[in-house]
């Protein structure tokens, strides 16, 4: 039966011949034309349009100033010296990529246990005391590093050379555990005292 419905249909439209009269789309466009308005371009379109602009431009300079890191970059000058010198210097850490690591490794940590130092009147003497070893050390560490440079590299030197980073840590860990034992027993002398 549905197929009999549209049978139906096609044939009635077949049957019937629609055709529009002459002229009815261009009436029909006239008359669309006359009721809906123009549209004109609008002032605040183009205020819009120059605002976003501007807030976008305001925007990228804000976070090109807010992360330029080129004032937080330390400029860096090397001396390459001569490069036909032969009688170039360099220290054991220049020998490897290891050798850099553990020289880095010790010269941080002797580094960071002289910024924790605290140094007073009362623990003045002591504390020069442990400098003069120190600047031993610092003077072997030299004459052991121009050693190095003389005779190239050898197992005996760059032992040396670390066991001197190391006896360097050490003595300055003795300084500051010396340097808690007098703070503590001071204060030990101050509680006594006030009781």
């Amino acid at each position: 039966m549905a197929q009999d419905l549209k049978k139906m249909f096609d044939k009635e439209r077949e049957q019937q011949n629609f055709k529009m009269k002459q002229g009815h789309e261009e009436r029909f466009l006239s008359k669309l034309e006359e009721t809906l308005p123009q549209e004109r371009p609008s002032k605040w379109n183009t205020w819009k349009i120059a605002a976003s602009i501007i807030l976008l431009v305001g925007v990228g300079l804000m976070a090109y100033f807010q992360f330029d890191t080129k004032d937080d970059i330390p400029a860096t000058i090397v001396d390459k010296g001569d490069p036909d010198d032969k009688n170039k210097s360099f220290s054991f850490g220049d020998l490897s990529p290891d050798l850099k690591k553990v020289e880095n490794y010790y010269v941080a940590n002797i580094n960071m246990e002289l910024s924790q130092l605290d140094i007073s009147e009362s623990n003045k003497e002591l504390v020069d005391s442990f400098m003069e070893q120190l600047s031993e050390l610092n003077t072997e560490y030299d004459r052991l590093n121009g050693e190095l440079n003389e005779l190239g590299p050898n197992d005996q030197t760059i032992s040396a050379l670390i066991e001197n980073l190391q006896l360097r840590l050490q003595l300055l860990q003795k300084l500051k555990k010396k340097l808690n034992q007098l703070k503590s027993s001071k204060n030990e002398q101050i509680t006594e005292n006030s009781i």
